[in-house]
């Protein structure tokens, strides 16, 4: 399977963040923030559908586990020493939730510590899209590109394909299994993944550190890229993670 995947800010630092995309971005979507914890090493990958990496052919190839297994083949391939932290905006989250299961499932390395913003664990609840045919769909997905504001966007088919194959999940059952740090980001006035989401997210982890950005939509990474920005740097010196100044 063909990966797209770039490295950015200081790859001889001493930590590492592995940044995912949402359902319809490109690692575009974090170039706002990257510069902004510069002194860390970034890993951005675009997962399949987008870009130069492979493209699936149906549901079948856009799962949460299928996400999460490339995620974990891009840990595999790209991180050369801990510790490192794994990173996802909107259904970023839910991949990352997924990745982190099977890393501990198969006895690998794992990340030291979570960040995951706009997301949720439970997508049978969120309203990203409607349930209609697939031309519906893709007119769905063109205006909420348009929305969000999205550079590069993910193929449309691949979003559609995905939206069908993620929309009844729910993963609250994976939670009290992730005993690392994680840092919940989410905007108050999130229209795709209402805050509840987080609050589910924050409820159901065993070291949860919930912040709410206080008129955020869903593009809190674009929004609110210093916010952000700073909300990681906070976390990730409290919990000693060397290689980024608060």
């Amino acid at each position: 399977m063909k990966h797209d995947v770039i490295h950015a800010g200081n790859e001889s630092g001493d930590l590492t963040i592995v940044a995912v995309h949402g359902i319809q971005g490109t690692r575009a979507s974090w170039q706002q923030v990257q510069p902004l914890v510069g002194d860390a090493h970034w890993i951005l990958p675009n997962l399949r559908g987008r870009a130069d990496a492979w493209r699936g052919h149906g549901p079948q190839d856009y799962t949460l586990d299928a996400f999460g297994g490339e995620v974990c083949d891009v840990i595999d391939t790209h991180v050369n020493r801990a510790p490192y932290v794994l990173a996802g905006w909107s259904m970023g989250t839910s991949v990352s939730l997924a990745a982190f299961d099977l890393l501990r499932r198969a006895g690998h390395a794992l990340p030291a510590a979570l960040i995951l913003m706009s997301g949720s664990p439970l997508l049978r609840e969120v309203q990203w899209f409607g349930r209609g045919d697939h031309d519906t769909l893709l007119a769905e997905i063109a205006a909420r590109e348009q929305r969000l504001g999205l550079r590069d966007a993910a193929d449309r088919d691949a979003v559609a394909w995905t939206w069908q194959s993620i929309s009844g999940t729910d993963q609250r059952a994976l939670l009290a299994s992730i005993d690392v740090p994680v840092l919940v980001l989410h905007g108050s006035d999130d229209e795709d993944s209402p805050y509840e989401h987080a609050q589910l997210l924050a409820d159901g982890l065993p070291d949860a550190t919930p912040v709410r950005i206080a008129g955020g939509r869903h593009a809190i990474l674009t929004q609110h890229a210093e916010r952000i920005a700073s909300e990681i740097r906070h976390f990730l010196s409290q919990h000693h993670l060397t290689g980024v100044t608060q």
